[in-house]
């Protein structure tokens, strides 16, 4: 009886726990066609303030990429009321910080304050969308900066052409500009003329391509007010047409082999051609992802590193976008290790996966490990903001911020199975052999 009120007590407190989590807010649009999300939380005096922009590395057309990071950087440059070179002065003297980030399909820009200054927030944010200096000093200053950036993240990263995909996309995919990567090639930067920035800037930031997100100490009435004042009169941008480009299905595999100066142990890398981030499937995988190789316990790690030992290290993360994703998956060979003997391994453990059903027991802990992410997933005001926006923008539903979890209880061990099937095919992905590069070149 004590065992039962025990487990009866464990699961109050669970459901306690998540409903704790339900993230109350409030959407709505201006006349400019500037989405508005407001989430009131006054446990503590911080405030982020977010504008997420529908524009990201897909939106970039033939030789021309690049532009949507660019931007990142370039629209902190000053504005007609901010001195060039004073915005992050302004923001570190008024207890802030800020950031911004950059993917293919969204760039989000945001500050987080003491709750007093959140007026400032919401002027400096209308400034960006309303009054930037778009000049030749600032796109050539950026220019460098860029350049620093991708010579720092990318060319010379170990094993940057798979952590960036600048090594993959290339090869899954031909027609989307997923082909493409985020950073873009630093040559189409070089090439592009003031007015082609300055073009960019107009088409795909006005206030209807945007989600303005406020989160934490607010008021709801009075910030309501002030988002009226600082954004009700941006003029409303030009449409944005969006065209999905649809990829012909991989029916034969890929083989590839890449070479990295910056790397002395090799790695065998599979890669499959996923659904949309916002797809069914594509929460399927990620279970699939953490099955294989999420923690110590996971199948291919404690296969691979601990028992055979014929890994220092094995990876699988879906990385799901808007339109679709790419479902990594490998290991960095032991010395002496053949890398066709990593790719034996994963094969046998895809095969696995795909004819067995996961046992109860590592079903429930997977569910456990999901339940316990949901719980941590909105543990600060700048991430609650994040998520709304992205919710918003990319998967369509602002409220999957709650709802989300309910996708991944719904997941049955039959499901992973039919998804493993599915996509996880040989006809159907890249295999590639990642290189140190020879001496000799």
């Amino acid at each position: 009886m004590t065992k039962k009120i025990s487990l009866l007590t464990l699961f109050a407190l669970l459901v306690m726990s998540i409903q704790a989590q339900q993230v109350e807010f409030e959407l709505y649009t201006l006349d400019n066609g500037l989405d508005v999300i407001l989430h009131q939380d006054n446990s503590a005096p911080v405030v982020t303030v977010g504008v997420n922009y529908h524009v990201g590395a897909k939106d970039e057309v033939e030789g021309r990429t690049g532009f949507a990071h660019f931007f990142e950087h370039l629209l902190f440059e000053g504005t007609e009321n901010i001195e060039r070179g004073e915005w992050f002065d302004i923001v570190s003297a008024n207890g802030g910080q800020n950031n911004a980030f950059t993917t293919y399909d969204n760039t989000f820009y945001y500050e987080v304050f003491p709750s007093n200054n959140l007026e400032l927030g919401l002027w400096m944010e209308s400034e960006r969308m309303l009054h930037p200096v778009i000049n030749q000093i600032g796109v050539d200053t950026q220019n460098e900066v860029v350049k620093e950036e991708k010579r720092t993240r990318v060319d010379n990263a170990p094993y940057g052409k798979i952590l960036y995909s600048t090594g993959i996309h290339p090869y899954m995919f031909q027609k989307h500009p997923y082909k493409g990567s985020v950073i873009g090639e630093m040559e189409d930067l070089d090439a592009a003329e003031l007015d082609e920035f300055k073009d960019f800037f107009k088409k795909f930031y006005g206030p209807n391509n945007a989600t303005l997100v406020i989160a934490g100490d607010i008021d709801v009435e009075k910030t309501k007010k002030m988002v009226e004042m600082y954004f009700g009169e941006v003029p409303r941008g030009p449409e944005v047409s969006r065209v999905k480009i649809e990829e012909e299905p991989i029916t034969e595999t890929i083989v590839a082999t890449e070479y990295d100066d910056n790397i002395q142990i090799p790695a065998k890398i599979f890669v499959y051609r996923t659904p949309g981030v916002a797809e069914r499937d594509s929460y399927v995988l990620n279970m699939i992802s953490s099955i294989l190789t999420d923690g110590r316990s996971s199948r291919l790690y404690k296969r691979m590193v601990d028992d055979e030992k014929i890994a220092l290290q094995a990876l699988a993360f879906n990385r799901g976008l808007e339109h679709y994703g790419t479902y990594v998956m490998g290991g960095l060979a032991m010395t002496g290790v053949e890398l066709s003997t990593i790719a034996d391994v994963i094969d046998e453990e895809i095969e696995r996966l795909k004819s067995e059903l996961i046992s109860e027991k590592e079903f429930q802990k997977l569910q456990n490990k999901f339940e316990n992410n949901f719980v941590a997933s909105n543990s600060s005001i700048q991430g609650i903001a994040t998520s709304l926006a992205t919710y918003h923008d990319i998967y369509g539903d602002a409220n999957l911020i709650n709802k989300e979890i309910e996708i991944y209880r719904s997941i049955t061990r039959e499901e992973i199975k039919e998804v493993a099937n599915k996509y996880l095919r040989k006809e159907a992905r890249l295999d590639m052999d990642y290189l140190p590069t020879p001496s000799d070149q």
